[in-house]
């Protein structure tokens, strides 16, 4: 965790030198052996901190997806079984539309397909007709065959007339002309059934797209969500129609515009660390899913989203977030400018610069030590490095938890006794 700088407390009127100091800060007892000729300082405890604080950035919560669930047909919404708010589950139904007209074309199809079913019956029936007269003629067919046969030698044997015998080969012509004319009526009735049975298809299908557009009076969940907004029962839909609309919380996304100066820092998969108003005390990761290709027209400022997980449902829509990306730096021990101050030496730049050209690259600080019953100095040479908003980054010299001198009465030299300042 990053601890600032114990901060120091503003001047008060009085007859001390300084303020009181932090908590850190500690009055002489009586008797002590300083007495006048020790130097009024405050005193703070090196802690590690990051130079600049990150800079947060607003935005809205918004689900990390919304779904608009539309009617796919024309009628009345009869029942809305969800309100603006209320979670819903996929696959549950939300909606009914009035069907009543969506029903009477299923009953339709459904009996012009019993109806087609019936004439596939009555096709096959014929197949089975023509079969069996076939099977007829064929017998036929072999008795006029062999009586054909028969006759013939006993016209050559002087038996019978020639007559006779040319017209048992009549007889036989004739009954293979009516088998193979049987043939050709059970390929016809064959047909038939074929014919019919591709209607019975054609119709199914029918009474399936019919029975599909009726199922779409009622309108089921998509997904895993919340009702984010929903029309009012009793309208009339048509194709097309918004009837409810769903968000998908188990991430939310917020969107914040950052400077194009700060857009060189940020890349999608960065960490990022969300802050509610609404949940002050609470602090949710997060990364950077999205930075959008253009800026708002006219604008230096670059949209880039930020998904965060939502896995115990606290995070809800519209909610003010501050987003703040992952620090660049490392936190360093940093220390006011005034500890510099405190040796006779001061540190170059302005209010709010920030860089290591300054005109100091080091420096010394007072390090407080106690003694027996005194309280001295230490002077401790540092490295300095960043600086900005009158803080100085300490890259080496000075450790977490060491105490040291802030502000002096009087320019210190190593060795000197201090009395904490009230």
């Amino acid at each position: 965790m990053l601890i600032g700088i114990v901060v120091l407390l503003p001047y008060v009127t009085g007859c001390s030198l300084f303020p009181r100091t932090q908590a850190d800060a500690q009055p002489n007892s009586p008797g002590s052996k300083q007495g006048e000729t020790s130097t009024a300082v405050e005193v703070a405890i090196a802690k590690t901190e990051l130079l600049e604080k990150p800079v947060e950035y607003t935005g809205k919560t918004e689900p990390v997806q919304k779904v608009d669930l539309r009617s796919r047909i024309e009628g009345r919404l009869l029942k809305l079984n969800v309100d603006v708010g209320d979670p819903v589950r996929k696959g549950q139904i939300l909606a009914q539309l009035d069907d009543t007209l969506l029903l009477t074309s299923v009953k339709e199809a459904q009996a012009e397909l019993a109806a087609l079913q019936s004439e596939v019956a009555r096709a096959k029936a014929q197949v089975g007709n023509a079969q069996a007269t076939a099977e007829q003629a064929r017998l036929e067919l072999e008795q006029a065959k062999v009586d054909a046969a028969r006759l013939q030698t006993l016209w050559k044997a002087g038996a019978i007339s020639k007559q006779e015998a040319e017209l048992a080969q009549t007889t036989a012509a004739t009954a293979q002309q009516n088998f193979q004319a049987a043939i050709k009526q059970i390929n016809t009735e064959q047909q038939a059934v074929a014919a019919a049975e591709g209607r019975v298809k054609a119709q199914q299908a029918i009474v399936a797209q019919n029975q599909e557009r009726q199922s779409y009076a009622l309108l089921a969940s998509p997904i895993n969500g919340v009702v984010l907004s929903r029309i009012e029962p009793g309208n009339l839909i048509t194709p097309g129609n918004e009837v409810l609309k769903l968000g998908d919380f188990s991430s939310v996304k917020v969107i914040v515009n950052v400077t194009d100066s700060k857009l060189a820092d940020i890349q999608p998969g960065e960490s990022v660390t969300m802050r509610l108003d609404a949940l002050p005390n609470d602090f949710f990761p997060g990364k950077v899913t999205k930075i959008l290709p253009l800026a708002p027209q006219g604008g230096l400022q670059v949209p880039v989203e930020v998904t965060i997980p939502n896995n115990n449902n606290l995070i809800g829509r519209g909610l003010l977030a501050r987003i703040s990306f992952t620090p660049t730096t490392q936190p360093r021990v940093v220390i006011p400018a005034t500890a510099l101050e405190a040796s006779g030496e001061r540190e170059g730049g302005g209010e709010g610069e920030r860089g290591s050209n300054s005109n100091l690259q080091s420096g010394t600080v007072f390090v407080v030590i106690d003694e027996g019953t005194e309280t001295q100095v230490k002077a401790r040479s540092v490295q300095l490095g960043d600086r900005t908003n009158d803080k100085i980054e300490i890259l080496s010299g000075l450790k977490p938890g060491e105490r040291f001198v802030t502000r002096s009465g009087a320019p210190l030299k190593d060795g000197d006794r201090i009395r904490l300042s009230i």
